[in-house]
């Protein structure tokens, strides 16, 4: 009988560390879907706020979040009046919220210190294997193997 007790609790005990480490396991990331000018540092994003532009970039729609009167707009394409900024130099803050334009007036003022300031190096720009699976990246499938096939 204490042979059985035991083997039940070993076995109990197995169970709960194997869900224990499936769960440690299960991280969201996209570090391949994120735009090459995002920081480096981030192995998952949501939105980047812009504080010198006041708007959003939605990462996984590959969105930009921008007001157009009292409306936000989603858009794929950037509106003429934002054409010739330079994201790669922008500072990007990481908000992984649902829908933080929502909140915009209390983003403008928590983040008001990074406007202009040029602080943070693109993915673009980054020698850190990890970016190299995103296929806009420079060195994209140089480093460890990236499960791709040769033709």
């Amino acid at each position: 009988m204490k042979k059985l007790t035991l083997t039940a609790l070993i076995l109990a005990g197995a169970f709960v560390c194997s869900n224990t480490v499936n769960a440690q396991v299960k991280v969201n990331v996209n570090v391949d879907v994120q735009p090459i000018w995002g920081p480096v540092g981030y192995d998952y994003v949501e939105y980047y706020y812009l504080p010198d532009l006041e708007m959003y970039y939605y990462v996984p729609g590959k969105q930009y979040v921008y007001r157009s009167g009292n409306r936000w707009i989603r858009s794929k394409t950037l509106p003429e009046r934002y054409r010739n900024f330079d994201f790669y130099k922008a500072h990007k803050v990481v908000i992984n919220e649902n829908k933080p334009y929502l909140h915009h007036n209390d983003n403008v003022s928590k983040y008001a210190t990074y406007r202009d300031k040029h602080d943070q190096q693109p993915i673009r720009d980054s020698h850190d294997e990890r970016y190299f699976s995103n296929k806009n990246h420079p060195e994209h499938g140089k480093g460890k193997d990236t499960g791709r096939r040769p033709h």
